[in-house]
């Protein structure tokens, strides 16, 4: 077992220990020497490893993906923990436990599979509830589901995100009907529950999260309607018109075109579902990004270049500051080449192609502005074919 994790590391504590290598960067300095930037990680964190001496000997030891053994000093630079890195080794996998590095949800898969039964078992409606209990008897897309991340990067980004946050999108399905009861309670709770299953073939979740061949060419989207259509077809009389809109709900989960959803919303609950999927993607990420900087005492967190601000975190030691000035939010960074579709996050935190930001406040009225408000007017469909 790690004896000191990266949630303990603090500024000018000398480090010695193992750490999962998420990513592995070479680039060159102005003065024309090679460094390497590396992403560490164990369970409870991340952090930015640099290397800037004896460069090409340490990259040859190891890869992506890689276990190592480091030596380094912790430093504070920009709000986040950084580690300059002295030596390090390559670790045989057989010789660390992988429960030390992979970070996993709060709650057990176990509890929250309890809390997915019971949801199902709430269902009215014939056709839905013997969709997902086809879902729940496949033993291994179950166990895919209760293990997977919701995301790379962005929300709910360790093994058992991907149903943690299904479940807290069926949550705020049923607040929403509580307070609106014309709403169709069964196909919004399927549609929360199924929105991302695609996920569980789109990422790779082994050691590191990353993108599948698959995922980089089709994406969740399409690959959670293949899903539903297999089962679907294996349900005797299942209605067209309920098999179309639950394939709707997936088509149109993202919102916007230039967000990668292929349809927009056109049914209530699609719309529904759309803005609570973001909530609570959005909710997620920031705590994240807040409980990620144990070492920043101040009231303000670091600069979130994804969601454009600094975030104030409620502090009882902390007096009236201002947001930080003298350090100005950094300069836009190409981003390094990318065959998946991380490389365009949307302010939403999702992972899609990202148009010129908009920053985090993505509103129904930053959605609909200049936009035609017939939502089911013909105008749009001859947009979209």
């Amino acid at each position: 077992m790690k004896k000191i994790y990266v949630a303990d590391i603090r500024e000018r504590d000398w480090y010695e220990g193992a750490l999962l290598v998420r990513d592995k960067v070479m680039a060159m300095a102005k003065n024309g020497k090679p460094y390497l930037t590396l992403k560490l990680m164990d369970r409870t964190g991340e952090l930015e490893g640099r290397v800037w001496d004896r460069v090409d000997e340490f990259a040859d030891r190891f890869d992506k993906d890689d276990f190592i053994q480091v030596q380094g000093k912790a430093s504070v630079y920009l709000g986040k923990m950084q580690l300059v890195i002295q030596d390090l080794v390559r670790l045989p996998a057989e010789e660390v436990d992988l429960a030390d590095f992979i970070p996993v949800a709060k709650r057990s898969a176990e509890a929250m599979e309890g809390d997915l039964r019971d949801k199902v078992a709430s269902l009215r409606d014939p056709h839905l509830k013997a969709l997902l209990e086809a879902f729940l008897a496949d033993a291994d897309f179950l166990s895919r589901y209760r293990t997977a991340p919701a995301a790379k990067a962005m929300h709910h980004v360790y093994l058992g995100g991907l149903l943690e946050h299904s479940l807290a999108v069926a949550d705020l399905a049923d607040d929403i009907c509580r307070r609106y009861p014309d709403i169709n309670r069964d196909l919004l709770v399927t549609g929360a529950l199924l929105h991302d299953i695609g996920k569980i073939s789109e990422l790779s979740y082994e050691r590191s999260f990353d993108y599948t061949d698959a995922g980089k060419l089709l994406g969740h989207i399409v690959m959670g309607v293949e899903m539903i259509e297999a089962k679907i077809r294996q349900i005797p009389d299942f209605p067209p018109i309920l098999a179309t809109l639950i394939k709707h709900l997936l088509l149109s989960h993202h919102g916007q075109y230039e967000y990668g959803s292929p349809k927009r919303p056109k049914t209530m609950e699609a719309v529904i579902l759309n803005f609570l999927d973001d909530l609570d993607a959005k909710i997620n990420g920031v705590r994240s990004h807040i409980e990620k900087e144990p070492e920043n005492t101040g009231a303000w967190t670091s600069y979130h270049r994804l969601y454009d601000r600094y975030f104030f975190k409620e502090s009882p030691s902390a007096e009236t500051q201002e947001v930080p000035a003298a350090s100005p939010p950094p300069a836009p960074q190409r981003p390094e080449r990318s065959e998946g579709p991380e490389e365009r996050p949307s302010p939403s935190g999702r992972e899609e192609r990202r148009p010129p930001r908009k920053g985090f406040g993505f509103t129904l009225g930053d959605q609909l502005r200049g936009k035609n408000l017939d939502l089911f007017g013909g105008d749009d469909s001859k947009k979209e074919g």
